[in-house]
């Protein structure tokens, strides 16, 4: 039998939950393009599909381990702290190598090449799992 209580009960904390996930997304997607030499709108809007990939890539990258912080944590500020966390590795690793192990990658993007955007799409979706398996309570 459907249990009406129950059910608010478990919506509301799935609408908190999401909320907090879409404002820790919405804030990580500003971080990064902060963080990133290019502008990715611009190149996007003027149909740089590898400022889309990778820019794509490091998306997928972050939720990943934001997904599993949702179903491992049992709060909000717990939930807040992996999120943070994830972050952090996330952006932490695009300056890795993006200034340290491929320095033409900026430049490439920029110019458009596909090779350079699968790449860090590859290594941010890497790092994301990476980040999302070791992540426990």
């Amino acid at each position: 039998m459907f249990d009406w209580f129950i059910f608010q009960t478990g919506a509301t904390a799935f609408i908190l939950a999401f909320a907090a996930a879409i404002a820790f997304f919405a804030a990580f997607k500003y971080v990064y393009q902060l963080v990133t030499p290019y502008h990715e709108r611009d190149l996007i809007r003027a149909g740089n599909t590898a400022a889309a990939v990778g820019l794509g890539g490091a998306l997928i990258g972050y939720v990943l381990p934001l997904a599993s912080a949702l179903s491992q944590t049992v709060s909000l500020m717990e939930f807040a702290a992996w999120a943070l966390l994830a972050g952090v590795i996330q952006i932490g690793s695009f300056i890795v190598v993006s200034r340290l192990i491929y320095r033409a990658l900026a430049s490439r993007i920029e110019a458009g090449e596909m090779a350079a955007g699968v790449y860090l799409a590859s290594i941010s979706i890497c790092v994301g799992l990476l980040n999302a398996a070791c992540m426990t309570t």
